[in-house]
């Protein structure tokens, strides 16, 4: 065999491995309900939960508790399906937590708590389009 054939198959066996390693560590985006059932089911894999924040009538965010060192927090979101579930983040809040219009959480149950790695937040004023007057 030629090395240029040999470097080739390395090439592709590289390339495989690369791509299952990567659908291994996909997620997937479920609600609170399903999260918690996958949990109960021994599924352990980190999930996407999509929501808001809990807010009161006059749009004032409710239940955010950042810890006294404020290197962790712990709030109360409403997925997509309307539940209400308390999250924890073990790292320190985000800066526009408060003003964030959606709110992913990427992570999983631990009991009836949701533990949450990554947060990742919308902001409004980042993708609404504003009036241009004349």
């Amino acid at each position: 065999m030629k090395k240029t054939h040999i470097f080739g198959i390395v090439i592709i066996a590289i390339a495989v491995m690369m791509i299952i390693i990567t659908a291994g560590d996909a997620s997937t985006y479920v609600s609170f309900t399903q999260a918690k059932k996958m949990a109960d089911d021994g599924n352990n894999n980190k999930i996407h939960v999509v929501g808001q924040l809990k807010k009161d009538m006059s749009g004032k965010v409710e239940e955010l508790f950042p810890s006294e060192d404020m290197l962790s927090v712990s709030f109360t979101m409403i997925d997509n399906e309307g539940r209400e579930q308390r999250v924890y983040y073990n790292e320190p809040m985000p800066p526009d937590l408060v003003k964030s219009e959606q709110v992913v959480v990427i992570g999983s149950f631990n009991e009836d708590l949701f533990i949450a790695d990554k947060i990742l937040l919308k902001c409004p004023s980042k993708y609404q389009e504003e009036e241009i007057k004349l």
